[in-house]
């Protein structure tokens, strides 16, 4: 929890920057407070786990209707709809971005990723459940896997800002203030 709320803070500091220091580049600032909203509710999501309540709610509908034993289709069919979706959130969220620069794009991929995980893994197909549980280097791949999705926006958030204090002091004078 403690890196999600890191996450909003960070990208909240980042996208006031952004507006104030480029207020010409509005898609940057919208994708910065589109990443801090996020992660307000991916933080929610994680201190209520709603992720495990729409994975009952749909083994209590499949079973309701009678199609749990062909659960298996649907979690694929999901699986499948989530990564399609994620690479088209990607591709669109890259598009309006095109013209910001690298830590907006790296914080944008670390936001899919981590937004594709918890989807997934609402999912609960046992093979994927089996995975994130298995571990590399003493660590679980389900904590790899999120910490390293949250630590990427974090860096991103926090590269994107410094950026801004090499350029102030390159300058030799504070940066302009845009008003807007």
């Amino acid at each position: 929890m403690f890196l999600y709320i890191l996450a909003v803070v960070s990208t909240s500091k980042t996208a006031n920057i952004v507006r104030v220091k480029e207020g010409f580049v509005v898609s940057e600032k919208y994708a910065w407070r589109a990443i801090s909203f996020l992660f307000v509710a991916l933080g929610i999501n994680k201190q209520l786990d709603l992720q495990t309540a729409l994975t009952e709610f749909g083994r209590v509908v499949a079973d309701h209707q009678g199609w749990y034993n062909e659960r298996r289709i649907v979690q694929v069919w999901f699986i499948m709809g989530v990564a399609a979706a994620c690479i088209l959130i990607i591709c669109v969220l890259l598009t309006f971005a095109r013209k910001s620069p690298a830590p907006t794009w790296l914080a944008l991929v670390g936001t899919t990723t981590i937004l594709a995980f918890v989807l997934i893994r609402a999912a609960s197909f046992h093979h994927i459940d089996r995975f994130i549980g298995e571990t590399v280097l003493g660590l679980r791949w389900n904590w790899v896997l999120e910490m390293g999705g949250i630590s990427t926006v974090i860096v991103a958030s926090e590269w994107r800002r410094r950026k801004f204090k090499t350029l102030s002091s390159d300058r030799g004078t504070p940066a302009r203030k845009i008003e807007g």
